[in-house]
């Protein structure tokens, strides 16, 4: 041990340590400072940057060895207070910068460093400081973090107080479509937000902690599971195999549908017969300390007969592929899709045919926040579970019957999310912190170091994609024909709907009249599919969205034209036969239009041999809700200081707070309440409604209508004869009931059935995206320097939100065209690796520019946001490749390698 007396935020403090011991580690778990996150544990992502000595650092790479005698050091704790914000975090709420707000105190903290040694930057040496520092977000798409910076450094200057940039309600008192903060922000920049690591730091003493035995290997039957020596190793309470849950050890994918071979058992909570792919969880070890259980782990003997991996999908379709689950087929669920008249002879006619194929590669979620949860029981002795679940009434549907235990006396609980991108639609290890806590009866913690995270988390499904368009002489389409194949690793789990998926968007946003196509789903050993933002539709209009580029060039045609040819109009319905609900794509073309000729005329004057540049457009579309009648529940009560609003509206980090906050003080208007009179209470199955999963931008139109309805049931019920509305005091004393249940049903849609036709959503998303990209001939690097986007997401709720919603999605887009992937299990195991964007590989200029069509379904004409900016600008920027170089990338990631064969 050694000890050291510092000074930490301003206070003298001696500290104790082990030598090898982090810094990180040190202020968090032994000096309580749980504002410091670890996120990558590999100085990677800079959660964790501190200033040491007036230097910034990463403090999970500082060893307390390191930390000198006296060494002053400043955590986002001495930086602000919630009463007392510093400028930059005043200006972080402001601008939108804490979404998930897990970096936001590794942002803010380095931010601080360079301003107080340059305290009037340009914009360009914000961003070089970000990428200098790796200092990374998931969620903003750096822009507003920039722009927070710089307005912070106003104030600083003296140019404007803190009073002119903070935000100011409007003299009517309305925050509907305005940029009032989050609820959540202040907490998020102050670190004063617990997230799940944070919590389990503040945990009763007693606590356990867990350290899975995991698969090396992608498939193989265990033979044996020996734990023997590893019970014998310090602290350790007890080992849990298979054999110590009580219930069917299987997390049940809910299917469906009647077509699916399989029958959704077929993921273990812990393997017992077979490992179906690397990382799987085969054993838990229950010890005092997370260091005593991960050395446990080691000594616990697994012995295994490996078998055949087939780690893509044409690998395990082949014919001497053997099945990964005995008894059902690897291609388990095919979806048909037929739409008008057969197209074989409409193909033969057609005046202009092209056709192409396309893959989609294994997108990683790589949010800043590693996977993390605990478990105990409750006052009542329900099993209580709390995760980063974004759909705790669904997992709990998922893992009862797994665990053994009684619906009534299992309790989910969502904390504070540090991201998930979707990645939390499925249970991750909700059920292992679940068999943990009821084999020992005791309290227990798990938290995932970065290259768990990465290897033991669902990703993007991939999508092979055969694609054919028909068109006419004048470049109508009159046919499409396409099929595909998604894999979607060893587990089913809504991986029909997946398949279904494409069916509703390959080819969206055209009224094309006919439609043939086969998509198929197959079992591999790479890792699972799970929900990523944008759910199918990225596979779908790499495809559809390229092959229009391909179209127009066969036919000499502009790829903008061709498009404002073939978008829906009155009259067209889409792939799924459905009539859109608006026709904004005209508008919001003829909106590009200008701009989109300046970008050619600007790419060609300033192209060079040495660095090509070029522009690339693409459409894309999305539904809000769960196919056909999806619906949603809360409850509305009037309470002695202001309304509370019980919902389970579950946050990724993408704003749920202030959805609700915004629907619930619109819908309240008539009673004139300030938004901080509104109490939201959220996500814990104990106490809130279920308003259905946080996935396919659902809630904002589900619960958002669920909200607006229990509003105006009580609005009803405070209402006097005379107009005026009563008192919680009257409504007491005459009898009135306080709590009103919300309900919202989309009636008016209809699953699609086994040709893909039917009317799945009630309210969808449209989009236009433009990229500029300039291309290194030499090196073959894609740079996008420019992105613009026009989209049609209606009526907006918070601009604030839906900006930061949408510069994330474009940034996760651009990460998707040009760098990310998950394929290689020895190399893609860290966010760098794995290609995450850092500042610079996104541009500073994105413009958006809405066109704002009321939706008769949504609440106050809102539709949902999240999924739309990652639908196609993917698409855009390898159509801009094209257009810039004449290389056509129909394989993502467009690495620089690609690109450069392409050009030689």
């Amino acid at each position: 041990m050694i000890k050291r007396n510092v000074t930490l935020n301003g206070v003298n403090k001696i500290v104790v340590a082990d030598p090898e011991a982090s810094l990180a580690d040190v202020v968090r778990g032994q000096l309580g400072l749980t504002g410091t996150k670890i996120g990558c544990g590999t100085g990677q992502c800079g959660s964790c940057s501190v200033i040491m000595d007036g230097k910034l650092i990463k403090s999970c790479m500082t060893k307390m060895k390191r930390v000198q005698e006296g060494a002053n050091i400043l955590t986002i704790e001495g930086i602000g207070t919630p009463d007392n914000l510093h400028a930059l975090q005043l200006s972080w709420t402001v601008h939108g910068g804490a979404q998930c707000g897990f970096c936001s105190p590794g942002f803010i903290v380095s931010a601080k460093a360079l301003l107080d040694e340059n305290l009037n930057p340009t914009r360009e040496q914000v961003r070089d400081w970000f990428q200098k520092n790796r200092n990374a977000c998931r969620c903003t798409g750096y822009k507003p973090l920039v722009d927070a910076v710089m307005d912070a450094a106003k104030v600083l200057r003296g140019e404007i107080t803190a009073a002119e940039l903070a935000f100011q309600l409007p003299a009517d008192g309305r925050i509907w479509g305005t940029n009032y903060p989050r609820p959540s922000a202040v907490a998020k920049v102050t670190g004063t937000t617990d997230y799940g690591a944070d919590l389990i730091c503040k945990m009763p003493p007693g606590t356990l902690h867990l350290a899975l035995v995991q698969a090396k290997v992608s498939h193989a039957k265990i033979l044996s599971i020996d734990t023997a020596e590893a019970e014998k190793m310090p602290g350790v309470a007890k080992i849990v195999t298979h054999k110590d849950v009580k219930g069917k050890n299987r997390i049940t994918g809910l299917i469906t549908f009647p077509t699916n071979k399989g029958d959704g058992w077929d993921r273990p909570i812990l393997c017992d017969e077979k490992v179906f792919q690397f990382g799987d969880a085969i054993a838990i070890v229950c010890a005092d300390t997370e260091a005593n259980a991960k050395a446990a782990a080691e000594k616990v003997n697994v012995l295994l007969e490996e078998l055949p991996a087939y780690m893509s999908a044409p690998a395990a379709m082949a014919d001497d592929a053997i099945e990964i689950h005995p008894g059902t087929p690897n291609i388990y669920y095919e979806q048909k899709r037929a739409k008008g008249q057969d197209t074989k002879p409409l193909m033969e006619s057609a005046a202009y045919v092209v056709e192409g194929e396309y893959y989609l590669q294994r997108q990683p979620h790589l949010t800043m926040e590693p996977d993390v949860g605990f478990a105990y029981f409750d006052e009542e002795s329900r099993l209580t579970i709390h995760s980063k679940s974004i759909g705790i009434h669904l997992h709990h549907a998922m893992i009862c019957a797994g665990l053994g235990t009684e619906p009534e006396k299992l309790r989910l609980v969502q904390n504070p999310a540090g991201g998930t991108f979707g990645y939390k639609f499925s249970p991750t290890m909700e059920a292992l912190v679940g068999v943990a806590a009821i084999a020992t009866g005791k309290p227990v913690a798990l938290k995932y170091d970065y290259y768990q995270h990465i290897t033991y988390t669902g990703k993007r499904s991939p999508f092979f994609i055969k694609l054919k368009y028909g068109a006419d002489k004048d470049g109508k389409i009159v046919a499409m024909e396409g099929d595909w194949i998604v894999d979607h690793g060893p587990y089913s789990e809504f991986g029909d709907l997946l398949t279904l998926r494409g069916a509703q968007f390959i080819g969206a946003g055209y009224g094309i009249p006919n439609i043939r196509g086969l998509g198929q789903t197959v079992c591999t050993n790479h890792a699972w599919g799970s929900a990523f933002r944008a759910y199918g539709s990225p596979q779908s209009f790499l495809a559809s969205e390229c092959l229009m580029d391909e179209l127009a060039e066969k036919m000499g045609k502009d790829p903008l034209e061709l498009r404002y040819l073939n978008v829906y109009r009155p009259g067209d319905t889409s792939p799924t036969g459905q009539a859109p609900e608006v026709y904004s794509f005209p508008e919001m073309i003829d909106k590009l239009r200008p701009l989109y000729q300046e970008a050619l005329k600007k790419a060609k004057m300033e192209s060079t041999p040495e660095k090509k540049k070029g522009v690339g457009i693409s459409i894309g579309v999305y539904g809000c809700g769960l196919d056909g009648p999806d619906s949603s529940e809360v409850t509305v009560e009037l309470i002695p200081n202001g309304v509370k609003l019980i919902s389970a509206w579950e946050d990724h980090g993408q704003g749920a707070d202030m959805g609700a906050l915004g629907t619930c003080h619109e819908a309240l208007r008539p009673l004139a309440i300030t938004p901080d009179k509104i109490q939201l209470v959220m996500n814990d199955t104990a106490i809130t409604p279920n308003s259905g999963p946080s996935g396919g931008s659902r809630q904002q139109v589900m619960t958002g209508n669920a909200i607006k309805n229990g509003c105006e049931m009580l609005i009803n019920a405070m209402r006097k004869s005379d107009g005026s509305y009563r008192t919680y005091d009257e409504m007491v004393a005459e009898n009135i009931p306080l709590k009103y249940s919300g309900k919202w049903t989309a009636s008016m849609c209809t699953p699609c059935d086994e040709n893909a036709q039917g009317s799945p959503f009630a309210v969808y998303m449209y989009g236009v995206f433009m990229a500029e990209v300039a291309v290194d001939t030499k090196t073959g690097k894609t740079q996008v320097e420019k992105f613009t986007i026009v989209a049609d997401i209606g009526k907006i709720n918070n601009r604030l939100v839906v900006d930061g919603q949408i510069y994330g999605g474009i940034a996760q887009g651009i990460g998707l065209a040009l760098s990310e992937d998950f394929e290689d299990l020895k190399k893609h195991t860290s966010l760098i690796n794995c290609g995450l964007p850092f500042a610079k590989d996104i541009p500073d200029n994105i413009d958006i520019i809405y066109v704002e069509s009321p939706r008769e379904h949504g609440p106050f004409g809102a539709a949902g946001v999240g999924e739309l900016p990652l639908t196609s600008p993917h698409a855009a920027v390898a159509n801009a490749i094209y257009n810039a170089t004449g290389v056509r990338i129909r394989s993502l990631p467009a690495l620089p390698e690609k690109v450069l064969a392409g050009l030689k």
